[in-house]
């Protein structure tokens, strides 16, 4: 059985559907991407998988972990084990990230029934995570993402991929604004927890283009096209993607209608 199973899944937006019956399957240890062009519903999956109130699931189901979470709350599911970097990271005045990150941590440990972390674990936890990630210590003290640049928050989603420690990472986009050295540094933090996690961890990359997937290299390669997957395949989909863009699955869908 895979870590999250999608079924047949309808979601809506202020009365729009936006996914007209996705089914998708991944399981830990594997590294799936979610391409397909603007519009095409890619974001409005990640935030359904999370649980966003602002989209309505109107028919189909969510299995992680084989409980139904399909009507569960954003943080029902994180406490479970789903994570989701976002496109676009919020900043948090007045918030450091120290602070924000030990209440999240304390929160799971909480879910799992473990007491809070003491002062000197949270150090030690946060220090390896750091260096694991190549995020300068000197952000502990900044507010979260106050003053960040487009790199920095990136990297800070990644340092709380790596704090949580999730079964399941859906990455929103990751690379969206980032330039090379930028992209490079978040893509070495992925693969650095990916390997480290190892077959604890399975990873949904949606994005737009080729460039994050020459980096952190998937497994399964998956086309989302009018709220639909209409193609999957291996790596080889994203060399085709990047050859021919997203015309021909245009083109190839319309014939098979």
């Amino acid at each position: 059985m895979a870590d999250i199973e999608i079924r047949n899944l309808h979601a809506s937006v202020d009365g729009k559907e936006i996914l007209r019956g996705v089914n998708l399957e991944v399981s830990a240890g594997e590294v799936h991407a979610l391409m397909g062009p603007n519009g095409s519903g890619k974001s409005t999956l990640a935030n359904v998988i999370m649980g966003h109130p602002a989209y309505e699931v109107t028919e189909g189901s969510i299995t992680f972990l084989g409980e139904d979470i399909t009507e569960a709350s954003p943080d029902e599911r994180s406490r479970a084990g789903v994570f989701m970097a976002f496109q676009y990271p919020v900043s948090v005045p007045g918030v450091t990230v120290t602070k924000f990150l030990r209440s999240v941590m304390n929160a799971h440990r909480e879910a799992r029934g473990e007491e809070a972390i003491s002062l000197k674990e949270f150090r030690q936890t946060v220090e390896a995570a750091m260096e694991l990630t190549k995020v300068p210590k000197e952000f502990s003290s900044r507010y979260l993402n106050e003053g960040f640049s487009g790199g920095e928050k990136k990297r800070m989603e990644i340092l709380q991929l790596a704090l949580q420690q999730p079964r399941l990472a859906v990455l929103d986009e990751t690379d969206s604004g980032l330039d090379i050295d930028a992209l490079q540094t978040v893509a070495e933090g992925v693969n650095a927890v990916a390997g480290e996690q190892g077959d604890k961890m399975g990873i949904l990359i949606i994005t737009h283009y080729q460039r994050i997937l020459s980096l952190v290299k998937p497994t399964h390669v998956h086309v989302l096209y009018k709220g639909r997957i209409v193609k999957e395949g291996g790596p080889e989909i994203v060399t085709q993607l990047e050859a021919k863009g997203y015309g021909w699955i245009e083109e190839e869908v319309g014939a098979s209608a």
